[in-house]
C-alpha cells in the first residue's frame, strides 16, 4: 500500500511593511528571549536593524547571531545552538536568505534535540524526535522559500558534501512572515539567482516522481509568477508588484518540496556545493535548462503545462514540441537574467566525472523523472559546460 501524505505546519503571513507585526507575532507564540540568526551582508544592508526596530518598541529581549556563511557548515550550526543554550533562548528568529533560515532550523533542531547537527541528518528511521521551538522565518530573498520547506541544508567540510536536515514537519518554522519590502534592494545577480531556484523548486518537484495534487497546484503558480515577473524584478529592484509575485514565488515554489524530493538540478547543485562554495540559486539556475532539456522525455504531458504557465504559445504544437517550448523558455531566461556560467562560478571541465558521481549518490537523484546513471550526469554537466562557452 502507498499512501500520501502532504503537511504544512507553517503559518504564512505577508504583506508589505509584514516586518512590523515581528513583536506581536513573537509574543504570540510565547518567546520572551529569542535568538535572531543572521549574516553579516544582512546587517550591512540594516535589515537586522529593521527587525530589531519593532522588538525594542515592544520592550522584547533578544539576542543576535550574525555570523551565518553560504553554506553553513556544522560547526556553524552548533556554535550557535551553544549560545542559544547559554542565553537561555526561547525561540529563534530566522532572518536572511536560505542559509540563515536553515540555519536557525537547525539550531532548533540541535536545542530540541540535543547533540551536534550532524546526528541529524536525513536517514530513515527518521533522526529528528521533537518539534523545534517556536520559530520565525523571514526571508530577505526570493528564492530558496526556507521560511516554508521541511529541509535545511547543511555543508559537511570533511566529507566535502551537503547534507539534508528534515523531511518532517517537526523542523517546520512555526511561522514565515514575509514582507517583499525587505527584498527592494536586492542586486539584480541575488534577484536572478534567488529567482531562479525557486522556478527550479517548482519545475523538479511537479515533475519529480513524488508529485501530488496539492503541490502540484502552486508548483504551477509558481512558475506563472516567475515567468512574468523575475524579469521585471531583476530590471527595476523596487517595483513593488514584481517583488511582491517573487517573494510568493518563492513560498509556493518551496511548499511544492513537501517532505520529499526534487530531482537532478537540486541533485547535482547540492552535491557540488559542497565542492565549491558558490551561490545555491546561481548554480541551480545555471544546471536547470539542460536537466529539463535531458528530462523532458520522461514527463512530456507536465513539461508541455510548464510551457504554458511560462507564457509560450502552445496552440497546434504537439505534446512534444511543446515540451521542448518549456526547455527553450528556461535557457532563454537563464541568459535574459545573466546568470553566471560553470566557468564564471569556478567549475572546471576535468572535474565531471567526479561531479556526476557525487550527484549520482544523492538523495534527490531518486526523484528525476528521467532515469539517471553516472554516465547521465556527465552528459548534462558537459552540455553545461558547453553553454558557458558561447
Amino acid at each position: 500500500m502507498n499512501i500520501r501524505s502532504f503537511e504544512i505546519p507553517t503559518v504564512m503571513k505577508h504583506g508589505l511593511g509584514a516586518i512590523n507585526a515581528l513583536a506581536d507575532e513573537a509574543k504570540a507564540l510565547g518567546m520572551k528571549r529569542p535568538l535572531i540568526v543572521t549574516d553579516p551582508g544582512v546587517v550591512k544592508a540594516g535589515l537586522l536593524d529593521r527587525t530589531i526596530k519593532p522588538l525594542q518598541a515592544a520592550n522584547l529581549d533578544y539576542v543576535v547571531f550574525d555570523k551565518v556563511v553560504p553554506n553553513p557548515p556544522i560547526a556553524l550550526v552548533n556554535e550557535a545552538a551553544d549560545i542559544y543554550q547559554r542565553e537561555d533562548c526561547d525561540g529563534l528568529i530566522g532572518l536572511g536568505g536560505g542559509s540563515s533560515m536553515d540555519t536557525a532550523k537547525s539550531v532548533g533542531v540541535v536545542a530540541a534535540n540535543g547533540g551536534s547537527i550532524l546526528n541529524y541528518e536525513w536517514a530513515s528511521p527518521q533522526p529528528i524526535k521533537k518539534r523545534i521551538p517556536p520559530t520565525i522565518c523571514i526571508p530577505t530573498t526570493a528564492g530558496t522559500g526556507s521560511e516554508v520547506t521541511l529541509w535545511a541544508v547543511i555543508t559537511d567540510p570533511e566529507r566535502k558534501i551537503k547534507f539534508n536536515v528534515g523531511g518532517t514537519a517537526l523542523i517546520g518554522a512555526w511561522l514565515a512572515l514575509i514582507d517583499p519590502e525587505l527584498t527592494f534592494d536586492l542586486p539584480p545577480a541575488v534577484t536572478a539567482a534567488t529567482g531562479m531556484d525557486a522556478l527550479a523548486h517548482a519545475i523538479e518537484c511537479y515533475t519529480c516522481a513524488y508529485a501530488q495534487p496539492l503541490p502540484d497546484s502552486v508548483a504551477l503558480l509558481a512558475m506563472e509568477y516567475v515567468g512574468e515577473y523575475l524579469r521585471v524584478a531583476f530590471a527595476q529592484g523596487r517595483n513593488a508588484e514584481a517583488r511582491y509575485k517573487m517573494s510568493m514565488a518563492a513560498m509556493l515554489g518551496a511548499l511544492a518540496y513537501g517532505a520529499e524530493s526534487a530531482g537532478a538540478a537540486h541533485a547535482m547543485s547540492q552535491s557540488a556545493g559542497g565542492v565549491h562554495n558558490v551561490p545555491h540559486g546561481a548554480l541551480t539556475g545555471r544546471l536547470l535548462g539542460p536537466v529539463m532539456e535531458y528530462n523532458y522525455l520522461g514527463e512530456p504531458h507536465k513539461f508541455a503545462r510548464i510551457a504554458q504557465a511560462l507564457g509560450e504559445d502552445t496552440r497546434g504544437l504537439s505534446v512534444w514540441q511543446a515540451a521542448e517550448k518549456a526547455v527553450e523558455a528556461v535557457m532563454r531566461l537563464t541568459e535574459d537574467v545573466e546568470l553566471p556560467t560553470l566557468q564564471a562560478l569556478g567549475f572546471h571541465e576535468d572535474e565531471i566525472p567526479m561531479l556526476a558521481e557525487i550527484a549520482f549518490q544523492d538523495p534527490q537523484t531518486i526523484g528525476n523523472p528521467r532515469d539517471l546513471s553516472v554516465q547521465s550526469y556527465v552528459q548534462i554537466w558537459r552540455r553545461t559546460f558547453e553553454m558557458g562557452k558561447k
